[in-house]
């Protein structure tokens, strides 16, 4: 099936969403590996499949698979996507307005999502994404893409806003956003005891959320600009 009969072209090689779609990490379409929001952009990076297409989202440079029957979501984006600069202080002016996203996502019902980046449902890097996003900074999207992204600080000169990373001695499996006090918030599975949104202490001193992810601890980073993907 051609792509040409499903979907109008475009002058700018990109489309842009008209609705909420999730973008699965093969071409069965079974597992989600990340999501596009309303409006979001994308191109279209194959010209023929029989069930989905891949796609590469402008935003992020994040590809994945779109199932044919949400092509139709889809419309021709008449402006391409433009990257908004934003510098260092801008972004510490804005980190208020972030924390207060994270928080009234975790006041909302909401359960962990792998590859969900659309509110309610989020995962780790995904929460971190969206709460950035909100305030027009752009996080690459993944764990680890978002550990190599921002400047790395010092555990222990970590302020409200920045990103604490978890995982194993070789990669980034995890990530939260510091509050203050010893406290971040972040998006976990029920595996680790907490399925969806919540606060926990950075210390072997807290709960069971807590102390599971002490112990990968990895360290921290500071966010000081907005992601642009012709960076990478």
């Amino acid at each position: 099936m051609s792509i040409k009969t499903l979907i109008s072209p475009s002058l700018t090689q990109e489309y842009y969403c008209t609705t909420n779609l999730n973008i699965y990490d093969a071409s069965e379409c079974i597992r989600l590996a990340t999501q596009a929001a309303t409006d979001r952009h994308l191109r279209i990076t194959s010209t023929h499949q029989n069930t989905s297409i891949t796609v590469c989202l402008c935003e992020d440079n994040y590809p994945g698979w779109l199932s044919i029957q949400d092509i139709q979501f889809l419309q021709p984006a008449t402006i391409t996507y433009q990257p908004q600069v934003v510098s260092a202080s801008e972004i510490q002016q804005r980190i208020p307005e972030i924390i207060a996203f994270t928080q009234a996502a975790k006041m909302q019902t909401n359960y962990y999502l792998w590859g969900g980046t659309v509110a309610p449902n989020y995962d780790c890097s995904g929460l971190m994404q969206a709460a950035f996003k909100s305030v027009g900074v752009w996080l690459p999207r993944d764990a680890y893409q978002q550990e190599a992204f921002v400047q790395t600080i010092d555990i222990n000169e970590i302020q409200p806003g920045d990103l604490i990373f978890f995982g194993t001695p070789q990669k980034a499996t995890h990530v939260g956003l510091y509050l203050g006090e010893g406290c971040y918030i972040h998006s976990s599975g029920k595996e680790i005891g907490r399925n969806g949104i919540g606060i926990d202490q950075l210390s072997e001193q807290g709960g069971q959320v807590s102390q599971s992810y002490y112990q990968q601890l990895r360290g921290a980073g500071r966010v000081i600009n907005s992601y642009i993907s012709n960076q990478q």
